[in-house]
C-alpha cells in the first residue's frame, strides 16, 4: 500500500508528545492574535519607490512567510509585506484565508521589479514570478498601478532591509 502523499504521519495510538501539544499551543494562539486583528510582531522596514516611502513588514523566515499577511483585515497607506526568500527561485504567492486584495510585486536581487500581480482575497490561485526572484512585496491592491510602477520600477532599500541577502 503506498504512503500517504503528506509529509507527517501521525500514529493516532501513540502517546503524544510534549513538544507536539506545545507546538500546537503556540500556533493556536498565534492564529488567535492574529484572527483577532493583532498582527505578529514582526520587525519593519523603509523601502523607496521612487518619491514614495514604503513601511513593510519582515517576512524573513519560514514561518512569517507561510503566515504573511492572513487574517488581516485593514492594511494602513503606503503599508505592506516584504518577503525575503532563501534562494532565488520563480517563487509563487496565493491568498488562503487573506481577507484584503493585494497587489504582489515580484523583484529581482537587484530591487527592479519584474512583474506586478493582484491577487483577489480568499482564493488559492497561485501568482508567480516570470523569473527568478529573492523577494516579493506585498501592497493594497491597486498600489503599484495608482503610483505608476511596474516592471523595471526599482524599490530601494531592499538589500539593507535584507541584511546584504
Amino acid at each position: 500500500m503506498p504512503h500517504a502523499p503528506y509529509r507527517y504521519r501521525f500514529n493516532c495510538t501513540a502517546r503524544p508528545r510534549l513538544g507536539y501539544w506545545l507546538l500546537a499551543a503556540v500556533l493556536a494562539l498565534a492564529s488567535a492574535r492574529v484572527a483577532a486583528g493583532q498582527a505578529l510582531a514582526l520587525p519593519t522596514v523603509e523601502l523607496n519607490a521612487g518619491i514614495h516611502l514604503i513601511h513593510a513588514e519582515l517576512a524573513d523566515n519560514e514561518s512569517a512567510r507561510m503566515l504573511g499577511l492572513m487574517y488581516r483585515d485593514s492594511l494602513a497607506p503606503n503599508h505592506g509585506m516584504l518577503f525575503i526568500f532563501d534562494e532565488t527561485d520563480t517563487h509563487c504567492m496565493w491568498m488562503r484565508n487573506t481577507l484584503l486584495p493585494l497587489s504582489v510585486a515580484f523583484i529581482d536581487n537587484d530591487g527592479a521589479i519584474v512583474n506586478v500581480e493582484e491577487m483577489q482575497a480568499r482564493t488559492d490561485a497561485t501568482h508567480c514570478a516570470r523569473r527568478g526572484v529573492h523577494y516579493a512585496l506585498e501592497m493594497a491592491a491597486g498600489w503599484y498601478k495608482a503610483h505608476g510602477l511596474g516592471p523595471g520600477s526599482v524599490i530601494r532599500g531592499i538589500k539593507k532591509a535584507a541584511g546584504g541577502r
